[in-house]
């Protein structure tokens, strides 16, 4: 938690998968995450992209119940902020991508981040490439 730096917090799609489906591997590490964000402690900021990338396997699966928990994890919960995918957000994601040659799903989070004003962004992506103001945390590091 201590190198998560301020209390906004760029967050990743698969973070969010973790919780919901309880990953016992990824769970002791993130819980407190999620605990700081529901008590006011902390914000967690994500792009609407990962609500289309947390739905399309429940969805696949016709379970609906865990797309509703998705869902509102995402857009209901205390801490936890989508941020909409704006022409000024696709143009930041852009310029991104050209100079990094990164996914679109990961500029897009990564603007949306910088867009926010966080100060890190946490991931479990190795391919994420550094962004100049935005410190990228890998999960599996700890």
């Amino acid at each position: 938690m201590d190198d998560l730096g301020s209390e906004r917090i760029g967050v990743d799609t698969a973070i969010f998968i973790y919780f919901i489906e309880a990953a016992p591997v990824w769970l002791p590490l993130i819980t407190p995450l999620f605990r700081a964000a529901d008590s006011g402690q902390r914000e967690l900021i994500t792009s609407s992209i990962t609500l289309l990338e947390v739905l399309v396997v429940p969805y696949r699966a016709n379970n609906d119940a865990l797309a509703a928990r998705y869902e509102a994890l995402l857009t209901n919960s205390r801490g936890v902020r989508l941020i909409d995918v704006t022409r000024d957000q696709l143009r930041r994601a852009s310029r991104l991508r050209a100079s990094t040659g990164m996914r679109t799903p990961d500029a897009l989070q990564l603007s949306a981040a910088q867009e926010a004003g966080c100060s890190a962004f946490l991931t479990n992506d190795r391919r994420l490439p550094a962004v100049p103001g935005l410190r990228i945390l890998q999960l599996a590091s700890y």
